[in-house]
């Protein structure tokens, strides 16, 4: 398969460029605060209102409630300089920064709940199908026992998943609730042997109404039919939700794999090998670092080609077709087992 789009106009590029340098800013100041963070099981707050002054959590906002609706390739630049900083960090970074663009696709009123009163909120989620759902007037009543949602306590609001069976029998249909942080109880679980300063704490929701303006459909999500295109015209939220999510969470490996080689050969300089010989002057180490150096510049190429495309085909090609959102969805399967290969 052949693509003819050269890189995505912006709107904003002086923006785009600002948000870039804001994160190399930050990465000395991340790598810091690393330690205590990893000790912490969580980032510390500090990190939090940096990204929020650097404007790093607007990135994919909807300008209606501040936001900066930027596309996803200034976002995956940024989550892979923070990454160089502190992989949790782009973790956290990636997941909580990317609920942005799914709030964009909710209910207006659900949107103004959010981000009404202050446009700074955030949000955090556990997407496992793992509620239990009972139909209500107006809505349902939710409970259930949630894993892993990064950066939670730092979020006062959370999106959870579920499966809502049909009064009436048939299959299930997948939705995303979002609640306010008064409806549900954090638990402090978090003891990982990686990703360890991400605080992917536990949610615990017992039988609370969440009414149906604050569910989202997958379907909706998929066939691009969700109700916040009411409000939200740009073209960015035509891009379906799916393909930016599975980048958010893969992009911080990239990011802390390019830092692992820059230790490699800032260290090689001081290391002998065996021969005994530099380590820097060996010429299979030379080869070693040149495929690694190889694999994720091919690594980054395709997903801001990926992306590129996609921006073009939402906005000037009437859609993505079902083909290249397969094509796309494999592509960013692949970018752990790629950035492997460079250890």
């Amino acid at each position: 398969m052949t693509y003819k789009v050269a890189h995505a106009e912006r709107t904003n590029q002086k923006l785009h460029d600002e948000m870039i340098q804001r994160a190399e800013d930050l990465i000395p100041v991340l790598r810091e605060r690393s330690e205590d963070a990893i000790k912490d099981r969580r980032i510390p707050k500090e990190t939090i209102e940096d990204f929020k002054k650097a404007g790093f959590f607007k990135i994919l906002q909807s300008k209606k409630y501040g936001g900066y609706e930027l596309d996803p390739h200034t976002f995956s630049e940024v989550q892979i300089r923070v990454a160089q900083g502190c992989m949790s960090t782009a973790w956290v970074l990636g997941v909580v920064g990317i609920h942005p663009f799914q709030l964009a696709l909710y209910d207006e009123k659900a949107q103004e709940e959010v981000y009404g009163d202050d446009p700074d909120t955030l949000v955090s989620s556990s997407y496992a199908p793992l509620g239990k759902v009972e139909h209500v007037d107006g809505g349902f009543k939710l409970s259930g026992h949630w894993q892993w949602s990064s950066g939670s306590e730092h979020c006062e609001w959370a999106l959870l998943g579920a499966l809502v069976f049909p009064p009436e029998g048939g299959a299930p249909e997948y939705r995303t609730f979002l609640l306010p942080r008064e409806d549900y109880e954090i638990k402090d679980t978090w003891y990982s042997m990686g990703l360890k300063a991400t605080g992917s704490q536990d949610v615990i929701v017992n039988d609370v109404f969440v009414p149906e303006y604050r569910t989202h459909k997958q379907s909706d999500g998929f066939n691009l039919t969700n109700p916040g295109y009411s409000i939200n015209k740009n073209d960015l939220f035509k891009i379906p939700w799916g393909q930016l999510f599975v980048r958010a969470v893969s992009t911080p490996a990239l990011g802390a794999t390019k830092r692992m080689l820059e230790l490699f050969i800032e260290g090689a300089n001081n290391k002998a090998s065996s021969d005994p010989s530099k380590l820097a002057g060996d010429t299979h180490s030379q080869a070693l670092v040149a495929d690694a150096a190889v694999e994720l510049d091919s690594i980054e190429t395709i997903m801001f080609r990926n992306y590129d495309v996609m921006v073009d085909q939402a906005g000037n090609q009437g859609g993505i077709p079902m083909i290249d959102r397969v094509k796309f969805r494999y592509d960013a399967s692949l970018v752990l087992r790629e950035v492997l290969k460079c250890c």
